[in-house]
């Protein structure tokens, strides 16, 4: 623990105090939050859900530890429902966090530190109360042992002092930074006095200690995980908790690949299932359950960006330092023929890297958007200026011969040439592209991309790999291509170090997997953070995106603005679903109504066989 402040010091916050008041929200600029301080539940949930029940769902490949702070290892999925942080993020709001541990919120009126004041009520599960030193803990510990991106989302804070047994406060390095108190409202409150004798940068299957609304009930090592709801959880009755966490088991079971995982909920194994296939979702469902309406298909709107998934390029990697490579590998992506083809004419291809937001950049520059971009003018793209971005768009009959002699004409300007009907480098050096996957859905789309390079002399290997050896190269940044997303939220901010800066390209498990160094872009992240309006994040946002998409540092996939659920007729959910959430933590067991397939059925198959 950290020692108290001086007398002297404690006086001087007093009086900084005294122009603010703890609240039981927090919001990104001061804003009312939607709900009132005496809101009894939030507006997507059913508030008299039914208790009990067991919620099954299926994850791929497998685990091999219970800790999801740090990089080593794969974590279990769901293990943070066992975790509970000092706020909870409302799923209607872009960017609103309710006390949850911190029954109050106290922030300086020039942004320099912000004040938690802990329930006396909250207790870990073993009975032990939540206190203030706990919290200094969990933040200390995460910033040493943990993952690289806390470092990078904690970098402002300055000092976390432990006040009294109820009270933490956070003083940060520079005031302009609006998102760090909500930031620091997502830690999550670890048990001191259980990691006293543990080594916590270690991964395991040892069943942690943690105070959330579910624990760790059994453990199938890399099979299975099943939580159990925490009967006297000490926050069953806290508003920003009613109706949720309805089911008294949630089991994820874990298969070797999703067409396996995908025959074993039409057989009942398990119960919801998020598709990401429009192939199977046009196809794949026709069966007596879902005629029968026993197994449900159903679209739930996503108000959330989409972000940007695409195919990355590791410009660490030599053959990738040049942009015109970059744009000529773009250009033989054929999206068109793809989405016709392939999808079922389903997906819209993605352009920014904020789409389905008003971030996206689009059109020519505005005002507000050339004022932040002038004074990079020597720094960034000059069509970031003149044109508006568009990835390259063919007639989606399978022939893409002007896409193919554009991009021939980039590599010869890039010192690429053919030599015996293969494509060289500026070195002389045959091209080949390792594309490392670990998803087997994505080798039929990347085969047209691959025969499109091969036209062209270029030899692009897709290598297969499971999910630990996956997860290990993209940590030591061991690939050429892979597939990547940059997820983003209604409120961008802080984790935008951890896509972008030249801090985080060099830190294993950092999201930074293009390897981006680029002062512009560094300045234009920080000036980000700092916006101090709305206006200002969305201008600020849109010229990021811009020097983005002119990089071509990854080739654009595409997207849907909707959630593909199939669940059985068992479960229920709210009629209002969160706006930026499916929301799966509000849904219930209905009492009278029995699973497919029997928990206890003997007709389970082990869901690690993966029909081998």
């Amino acid at each position: 623990m950290m020692p108290l402040r001086t007398a002297i010091l404690g006086g001087l916050l007093f009086c900084a105090v005294a122009n603010a008041a703890p609240q039981h929200a927090l919001t990104l600029y001061n804003e009312p939050p939607k709900y009132p301080a005496d809101f009894k539940h939030v507006d997507y949930v059913n508030p008299d859900a039914p208790k009990g029940g067991t919620f099954r769902e299926s994850s791929m490949a497998g685990f091999d530890s219970l800790n999801p702070f740090i990089s080593k290892g794969v974590p279990a999925d769901n293990i943070t429902l066992i975790y509970d942080t000092l706020a909870q993020q409302s799923l209607d709001e872009p960017i609103t966090e309710y006390g949850l541990v911190a029954g109050k919120i106290e922030k300086a009126p020039d942004n320099s530190w912000v004040r938690f004041y802990l329930r006396p009520e909250a207790r870990f599960h073993d009975g032990h109360p939540m206190r203030a030193e706990d919290v200094v803990f969990s933040f200390e510990t995460l910033i040493k042992q943990g993952s690289p991106i806390y470092r990078t989302y904690y970098a402002d804070v300055d000092e976390v002092v432990a006040e009294d047994p109820l009270r933490v406060l956070f003083k940060f390095k520079r005031t302009n930074n609006r998102e760090l108190p909500l930031i620091l409202g997502q830690l999550p409150v670890l048990p001191k006095h259980w990691w006293a004798t543990r080594d916590f940068s270690k991964g395991n299957l040892e069943i942690p200690l943690g105070s959330g609304p579910y624990k760790v009930a059994e453990v199938k090592a890399g099979r299975s995980v099943r939580y159990e709801r925490v009967k006297d959880y000490w926050g069953k009755d806290l508003p920003i908790n009613q109706g949720f966490y309805n089911f008294d088991y949630r089991v994820t079971d874990y298969y070797r690949d999703n067409t396996v995982a995908l025959e074993a909920l039409k057989a009942g194994q398990f119960d919801y299932w998020l598709e990401i296939s429009a192939k199977n979702w046009a196809n794949a469902y026709n069966i007596p359950a879902v005629a029968q309406g026993r197994l449900i298909k159903e679209e739930i709107p996503n108000g959330n960006p989409t972000g940007m998934q695409g195919f990355v390029f590791n410009i660490r990697k030599p053959m990738f330092q040049d942009v015109r490579v970059r744009k000529a590998i773009s250009l033989l992506l054929d999206f068109e023929w793809s989405n016709k083809q392939l999808f079922n004419g389903a997906y819209t291809r993605s352009r920014s890297y904020f789409e389905n937001s008003d971030m996206a950049a689009t059109g020519l520059p505005g005002p507000d958007e050339r004022a932040i971009l002038e004074p990079l003018r020597d720094k960034i793209p000059p069509q970031v200026f003149t044109e508006a971005f568009e990835p390259a768009k063919t007639d989606g009959s399978g022939m893409i011969r002007t896409q193919q002699r554009e991009a021939y004409q980039l590599l010869q300007e890039a010192g690429w040439r053919i030599v015996d009907d293969k494509m060289v480098d500026a070195t002389g050096k045959p091209v080949t592209i390792e594309f490392l996957l670990a998803q087997t859905e994505f080798e039929r789309i990347l085969l047209p991309f691959k025969r499109n390079l091969a036209d062209l002399g270029i030899d692009l290997v897709i290598r297969r790999v499971d999910v630990s050896q996956y997860i290990n190269r993209i940590r030591s940044r061991d690939f050429d291509m892979v597939v990547g997303s940059f997820p983003q939220s209604s409120s961008p901010g802080n984790e935008q170090r951890e896509f972008w800066k030249s801090s985080s390209a060099d830190k294993p498990g950092s999201r930074n997997y293009i390897g981006l160094k680029d002062p512009a872009i560094d300045q234009l992240v920080e000036e980000l953070i700092d916006a101090d309006s709305r206006k200002s994040l969305i201008a600020h946002a849109k010229a990021l995106d811009r020097v983005l998409q002119f990089g071509y540092y990854v080739i654009p996939n595409w997207h849907i603005k909707t959630y593909r659920v199939a669940y059985w007729d068992h479960l229920g959910h709210p009629k209002v679903s969160p706006l930026y959430d499916v929301g799966t933590a509000t849904w219930w067991s209905k009492p009278d109504a029995k699973p497919a397939v029997p928990l206890d059925s003997d007709a389970s198959a082990d869901p690690a066989s993966g029909g081998d």
